[in-house]
C-alpha cells in the first residue's frame, strides 16, 4: 500500500467531503455554509484591479473566482502567499493587532491557505499550511507548521462519523487500566456523567442509553471544519488538527493540538503554552496547560490547570484542579485536586474531590499481584503523605489523611478525618480517627473557604458541595463510632479475659459505648484493634479511641446544629415547632457522591431508570435533572441534619430543651474551633526549627508575620462572633 499518494493536479482544496457522504443536491461547502454565520451577500468576487495587486505583491491561487471578499478590502495586506479552493476573507484594514507586546499588521503574508473562511481584521503570517478552518476576528495567527481539518474530525468527542468502524472510536478508560469501566467522551460531559457511566457497569441498559445518547448529541455527517473563534493568539506552535478552539483562547509554542475541542471565552479565557502536547481531549473554559505538558483521551474541567511536564492520559480531571510535574492515568478526578510536586503518579482511582497529593506519592502502584489491575477509591479530602505508596485496592473514607510510608497491603479505612501510619518497627497498622478535628483543625476548617474561594468558575454546570461535614462525611462518621463502639468492647472482653465470639453485636456495642463515654480509667490496658482494615495478619491498632468518639459527636452536633440554623435563617416566620414540623422524618442513610454532588441513593437509582427508559433522552435532561435535585440538597442536608441531632439525643424527634442545649453546645464547639484554627497554626510560628533559618524574631516577625496576622485566623475568630450572635438569636425563637 502507498505511504505517499500521487494526486492530479488542482486537487488541492476540491473534495473536502466524499463523494459517498455528500448528499444529493449538496456541494463540499454545504456545512462550512451552516458553520460560518456570515451571510453569503456579504461575499463577492475580486475586482480586476485587486487580482493585479495580488498578483503584483506575489500572491498565487488556483482558481481566484474562488477567493472571494468584503466591501472593505485591501489587497495590498496579502503577500507572498498561495490560495486553494473557495477562500473567504474578511475586512482587511490597514491597522495593527496588539497582544502581549506582540504587534502584527492585519493581513496575509508567507502562507498556503487552502479552503479557509477568514474574519475580520485577521493576521495570518507564516503560517505554513491552513486548512479547512473557519477564523474568527481579529485573531492571530503566526508561524504555525501545519492546521488542517480533516473530514471526518470529531473534535475529542467519542462519536463515530458516517461510514467509520467501530474500532476507530475513541474511548477513555476511567478508574481501571483493563478499560472494563470505559467511557465516550463527549463535548459537555462532566465528572457526574463520567462517574454514572463508569461506576454502575451492572446496569447494561444505562450505559446503552449513554452510548445512545452520546453518538446522538452529536452530528454523524462528514465535512465540518475546525474553527478559531474570535480574538484567538495562536503563534509558534507547530501541528493544529482537527480542533475547535474557543473565542480569547492564546496558544503559543505548542507541539501538537489534535482532535480536540478548546472551550474558552472571555471572561473565561485559556491558555495553551510552550512544549505542549494535547491529542483526544475536551479542556473546558478558564484552562491553563504549559511547559511541556502530554495530555492524551482526556477530559479537563472548567478552570484546571496542566503545568511543567505533567502527564495527563485516559483521565477526567474535575473542576478547580491543577496537576503539575507528575504522571496521572487512568483516572476520574472529582473538582478541587491538587497535585503539584514531581516523582508522584496516580493510577487506576476514583477520588472524590478535595484531595491534595504530595510529593513522591505513588497511589495505584501494581506490583502485589499477578492479576489485572484494579483501582483505588479514595473519599474526599484524600491526602496520602510525603513519599506515601499505596496500592491497588484500596479504599478511603472522607478525609483520610495518609503518614509518610510504604504501606504494604490492601486498605479499607472506614474512619473519616482519620490519620494512617505504617509502624514498621512493630510491624502494624496504626491509625488516629478523627484526626483532623483534634490536631489539625486549621486545614480542616481553612478547607471548605479555600476551595469555594478558588472556585473562579462562571460556567458551573458541575455542582459541588464544598463543606467537609455534609451527608456522605456524616454517615461515616456515624458508621465509624458504631465500629469504635464494637471494637472497644471486644478489647474489653479480651483485656478481663473473656470471649466476645458468644456476644451478639449490639452487646459489643453497647459495652463499648458504656466505656468510651465513661471515665478515661475504665480504658486504661485496652488495645483496641480495628478489623478488616488492611489485607494482612498484623495488627490494626486504633489510637485515641476515646477522643476520637467524643470528636466524632462534636462533630456530628455541630453540623446538625449549623444546618438547622441555616433552616431557621431561610425562614424568619418559623420557630422550633414548625422546625420540627417541616424536617422530622426517616435520616436518609446512603448517600453518592455524583462528581462532586452530593444525592441521596434512591434518587441516583431514579435517574438511572429515567435514563434506561428514555424518560430522561439527552444528556441535557440529565444535567437538568442534577440541577433539579441541588434545588432539593439542602433541605434534604437539613432533614438529614435534624434526624442525626434527634439520634444524638436518642429519640426521632426533639424537645425545645434538648434543642436550647445543641445551640449552646455549638456556640461550644464552634468557640474550640476558633481555638484549635489558632494553636493549631501557632505551632508553625512557635517551632524553633522554623525559627532557626531566621536571624531574630524580628526577621522572622518581618517574613511572615505573626499568628495573629493570619488573614483566616482573624475570619474564623469573626465567623465564630457571628455564630455565637446567630445562635443566641435563634434560642429566642419560640
Amino acid at each position: 500500500m502507498d505511504n505517499v499518494l500521487v494526486q492530479e493536479s488542482g486537487t488541492i482544496g476540491r473534495n473536502f467531503i466524499p463523494g459517498d457522504y455528500l448528499p444529493a443536491g449538496r456541494d463540499e461547502y454545504y456545512l462550512r455554509h451552516e458553520q460560518n454565520p456570515r451571510p453569503a451577500a456579504s461575499w463577492r468576487h475580486l475586482r480586476a484591479d485587486e487580482l493585479e495587486q495580488l498578483v503584483k505583491n506575489g500572491n498565487t491561487a488556483d482558481n481566484w473566482d474562488d477567493i472571494l471578499v468584503t466591501g472593505d478590502f485591501d489587497p495590498v495586506l496579502i503577500k507572498n502567499s498561495d490560495f486553494f479552493g473557495l477562500v473567504r476573507i474578511g475586512r482587511l484594514r490597514d491597522v495593527i493587532l496588539e497582544h502581549h507586546d506582540l504587534q502584527l499588521p492585519v493581513g496575509i503574508s508567507n502562507s498556503f491557505i487552502v479552503a479557509c473562511d477568514i474574519g475580520d481584521d485577521v493576521a495570518i503570517h507564516d503560517v505554513r499550511y491552513l486548512a479547512h478552518f473557519i477564523i474568527g476576528d481579529r485573531c492571530i495567527l503566526a508561524n504555525i507548521d501545519e492546521m488542517h481539518t480533516t473530514n471526518h474530525a470529531k473534535f475529542g468527542n467519542g462519536i463515530l462519523k458516517d461510514g467509520e468502524p467501530e474500532e476507530v472510536r475513541i474511548w477513555l478508560d476511567l478508574m481501571n487500566e483493563t478499560g472494563c469501566r470505559k467511557v465516550m467522551p463527549f463535548d459537555g460531559m462532566i465528572p457526574a456523567d463520567a462517574y454514572l457511566w463508569a461506576k454502575y457497569r451492572d446496569d447494561k441498559p444505562l450505559l446503552a442509553r449513554f452510548q445512545q445518547m452520546t453518538q446522538e448529541r452529536f452530528d454523524s455527517r462528514r465535512g465540518y471544519y475546525g474553527t478559531v473563534g474570535d480574538q484567538c493568539v495562536i503563534k509558534n506552535s507547530r501541528i493544529l488538527k482537527d480542533v475547535q478552539v474557543g473565542a480569547h483562547c492564546y496558544i503559543k509554542g505548542a507541539n501538537k493540538i489534535k482532535n480536540l475541542t478548546i472551550h474558552s471565552s472571555p471572561a473565561e479565557p485559556s491558555q495553551i503554552g510552550e512544549g505542549v502536547e494535547l491529542v483526544n481531549g475536551i479542556i473546558g473554559y478558564g484552562c491553563h496547560i504549559f511547559y511541556g505538558c502530554k495530555a492524551v483521551r482526556f477530559i479537563l474541567g472548567n478552570n484546571s490547570n496542566l503545568k511543567y511536564g505533567a502527564r495527563l492520559i485516559n483521565s477526567f480531571l474535575g473542576d478547580n484542579s491543577t496537576i503539575s510535574c507528575c504522571e496521572v492515568l487512568n483516572n476520574l478526578i472529582f473538582p478541587a485536586h491538587e497535585q503539584h510536586h514531581n516523582n508522584s503518579f496516580l493510577i487506576a482511582s476514583v477520588v472524590l474531590g478535595q484531595s491534595n497529593m504530595a510529593a513522591g506519592a505513588t497511589i495505584g502502584s501494581n506490583h502485589n499481584s499477578r492479576a489485572n489491575d484494579n483501582e483505588i477509591q479514595a473519599g474526599r479530602g484524600f491526602w496520602p503523605g510525603l513519599c506515601t505508596s499505596v496500592k491497588h485496592s484500596c479504599r478511603f473514607a472522607s478525609f483520610v489523611l495518609l503518614a509518610k510510608g510504604d504501606y504494604p497491603a490492601e486498605l479499607d479505612i472506614p474512619l473519616p478525618f482519620a490519620l494512617l501510619n505504617n509502624n514498621v518497627a512493630q510491624d502494624r497498622l496504626e491509625v488516629m480517627p478523627a484526626y483532623w478535628w483534634l490536631f489539625n483543625m486549621y486545614a480542616l476548617a481553612r478547607n471548605s473557604w479555600k476551595f469555594q474561594h478558588r472556585d473562579k468558575r462562571i460556567h458551573k454546570v458541575q455542582n459541588i458541595e464544598f463543606d467537609p461535614l455534609a451527608p456522605d462525611s456524616v454517615e461515616e462518621i456515624l458508621h465509624a463510632r458504631r465500629l469504635l463502639e464494637r471494637w472497644t468492647g471486644r478489647a474489653a472482653l479480651v483485656r478481663d479475659g473473656q470471649s466476645s465470639e458468644d456476644r451478639s453485636d449490639e452487646e459489643l456495642v453497647n459495652l463499648g459505648r458504656k466505656l468510651l463515654t465513661g471515665p478515661a480509667e475504665a480504658l486504661r490496658g485496652l488495645e483496641i484493634l480495628g478489623e478488616g482494615m488492611e489485607k494482612s495478619s498484623r495488627k490494626v491498632l486504633i489510637l485515641k479511641a476515646a477522643g476520637a468518639y467524643r470528636a466524632y459527636g462534636q462533630m456530628l452536633l455541630y453540623y446538625a446544629v449549623k444546618n438547622l440554623i441555616d433552616y431557621l435563617s431561610a425562614h424568619a416566620e418559623a420557630d422550633f415547632a414548625a422546625l420540627q414540623n417541616a424536617l422530622q422524618g426517616t435520616r436518609l442513610r446512603d448517600w453518592v457522591n455524583v462528581g462532586g454532588q452530593l444525592m441521596p441513593a434512591g434518587e441516583v437509582d431514579r435517574l438511572r431508570a429515567d435514563v434506561a427508559a428514555g424518560r430522561l433522552a439527552r444528556w441535557e435532561d440529565i444535567h437538568q435533572r442534577y440541577d433539579d435535585l441541588w434545588s432539593e440538597y439542602p433541605r434534604q442536608k437539613q432533614q438529614h441534619a435534624f434526624a442525626v441531632l434527634a439520634e444524638l439525643h436518642g429519640g426521632d424527634g426533639l424537645s425545645r430543651e434538648q434543642w436550647l442545649e445543641a445551640l449552646a453546645q455549638a456556640v461550644q464547639i464552634q468557640e474550640y474551633i476558633c481555638d484549635q484554627v489558632y494553636l493549631s497554626r501557632k505551632k508553625d510560628y512557635d517551632n524553633p526549627f522554623r525559627q532557626a533559618t531566621f536571624r531574630h524574631a524580628e526577621e522572622m516577625t518581618a517574613a511572615i508575620g505573626t499568628v495573629d496576622d493570619n488573614d483566616f485566623v482573624k475570619q474564623v475568630r469573626q465567623e465564630t462572633e457571628q455564630f455565637r450572635q446567630l445562635a443566641a438569636a435563634m434560642s429566642q425563637r419560640g
